[in-house]
């Protein structure tokens, strides 16, 4: 069962687009959101201790990227990034950055988190990590690795909430109430897809639905071929994915069913009908079955 969480935001400066503090109840640790203009000006206190932190940025293609970092004094790291760029030593422009600081942060435990952010956003696959190194063999007590495992829980609630889901897995299953009015996990519901495609023969994937919108999953089968029925935003995606002798290798984040469809079959589709359960229902069914039960 998930239970409800309270955190608490800080417009510092007064305005969403500058900096912000976000805090979880009972815990000791801080996320501090400052863009990249306010980074030389900030004489905050909290921004010079140990902690880590998220560069974020956006390719010229469109595409997300993260730099993940750590220092014993992450403003002097983020006034070293600003001057690596003036140097043209990074390639990449970050636009904010998100840091995260805690109570008795050393650079043992702050490495470890390092790496551990690095892996899971990299098995999230939701933006290209720009980190190329970490230090993976740091060695901590079992009590410290409790500790910085709970650290690592709340950063990934701060970090979603901020509006960053860098640590946030596309298949995470949509929440629920239950009867006495909590919140808890709804199973997933995986579904599939099958199309006879001329001159292709026949394709088949396999998908499932999340809060965000519906999840093409990695080792589906994707059409070579698509048509002028195709939106040209579909074509792109098919053009630019992660596909491997007609296999998709990485999970995809579609705003509807119908456009997972497309991606995978090449060709205007209908989604609600053309993805279906083990047993043979229709997406549209299930949907239609969930809001009768509702009532």
């Amino acid at each position: 069962m998930a239970y409800g969480k309270s955190i608490e935001l800080f417009l510092v400066n007064g305005t969403a687009d500058s900096l912000i503090t976000a805090e979880l109840s009972n815990w000791n640790g801080k996320a501090i959101k400052i863009p990249r203009i306010e980074v030389s000006a900030c004489n905050r206190d909290d921004i010079k201790q140990a902690g880590v932190y998220f560069l974020f940025c956006k390719e010229d293609n469109g595409k997300d990227s993260v730099y993940i970092g750590e220092a014993e004094n992450v403003k002097d790291r983020l006034i070293q990034h600003l001057r690596d760029a003036q140097a043209e030593k990074e390639k990449y422009y970050w636009n904010t950055a998100v840091i995260f600081i805690g109570r008795d942060l050393n650079k043992a435990l702050i490495r470890y988190l390092e790496n551990r952010f690095v892996e899971i956003a990299r098995q999230c696959n939701r933006y290209e990590v720009l980190t190329k190194n970490t230090y993976k063999n740091t060695v901590l007590k079992e009590s410290q690795v409790a500790s910085m495992e709970e650290f690592v829980d709340n950063v990934r609630i701060l970090i979603n909430a901020l509006g960053y889901k860098v640590l946030d897995a596309y298949t995470n299953a949509i929440p629920k109430e239950n009867p006495v009015g909590d919140m808890e996990k709804k199973e997933e519901i995986k579904l599939y897809l099958e199309r006879v495609i001329k001159n292709v023969g026949k394709i088949e994937a396999q998908g499932t639905i999340t809060s965000e919108g519906f999840i093409v999953l990695k080792g589906s089968q994707i059409s070579p071929v698509d048509d002028n029925t195709v939106p040209d935003t579909i074509k792109e995606q098919r053009r630019t994915s992660n596909i491997v002798d007609g296999i998709l290798q990485d999970d995809m984040l579609f705003s509807s069913p119908s456009g997972a469809a497309m991606f995978v079959v090449g060709k205007s589709d209908n989604g609600l009908t053309r993805w279906k359960d083990e047993n043979g229902r229709t997406l549209k069914e299930i949907e239609n079955c969930e809001i009768m039960n509702e009532n």
